[in-house]
């Protein structure tokens, strides 16, 4: 095996635990988006009944895709809507466009990437910049796995920068591109970038070890 492709297995596992949390957080916003939604849905569109139908269809779909069931998930189970007929049928609802978010985050576990980006796309996060920063970091991980290098980074750029309060996303995200620009031999780019992570977010885990990938490049001070 080649040191590149031990270097790109070796960037897949450093993924591992963040790919975890990706599905807690896509939860918890996703009850955010229901909530808001739902409440503007009702107060100025008066489509109450209509969301309160996709919020009962979405509800076993949720349940699946929390048990990592996700083709249950996306196609249902025969008496349970999945979220693919739940876009179909709510898709203008901010149940059914939640679903989408559900989706694309479903295609990419199962490795279908690009329909993970076909549904992520369509979805809309409403003005929320923690939820699109999520959505740019989920595109950047199915364009990586296209090898779609130049799109993942531009995502991942996006996703470390759009909310930065939320340090743990940022960093992560901003650790990605530079791992991306390292891997295509981009070394220039590879060290501005974990150059940032050292300085913008020094207490995150991916902020501690920017030093050490910045050895490794050569660019230590």
């Amino acid at each position: 095996m080649s040191s590149k492709s031990k270097h790109e297995e070796a960037v897949v596992r450093r993924y591992g635990f963040w790919e975890k949390n990706n599905k807690t957080l896509l939860v918890v916003l996703g009850a955010i988006i229901l909530l808001v939604g739902g409440y503007f849905g009702y107060k100025y569109w008066f489509k109450l009944p209509e969301e309160q139908k996709a919020v009962e269809a979405i509800a076993q779909a949720q349940e699946y895709f929390a048990s990592d069931s996700l083709q249950l998930a996306l196609n249902g189970d025969g008496r349970n809507a999945g979220f693919l007929k739940v876009i179909s049928k709510f898709g203008n609802t901010p149940s059914g466009n939640l679903a989408k978010l559900y989706a694309g985050e479903s295609y990419l576990q199962l490795g279908d990437y690009n329909n993970a980006v076909k549904y992520l796309k369509e979805f809309d996060a409403k003005g929320s910049v923690q939820t699109q920063a999520l959505v740019y970091g989920l595109l950047g991980d199915a364009y990586s796995e296209l090898k779609k290098n130049e799109e993942a980074i531009e995502n991942y750029k996006k996703a470390a920068t759009i909310f930065e309060t939320n340090q743990t996303m940022s960093s992560e995200y901003l650790y990605r591109a530079a791992s991306l620009y390292e891997i295509m031999g981009k070394n220039k780019e590879a060290i501005e970038l974990f150059t940032q992570l050292k300085n913008k977010f020094p207490r995150t885990e991916r902020g501690f070890s920017a030093e050490k990938y910045l050895g490794k490049l050569g660019a230590t001070e």
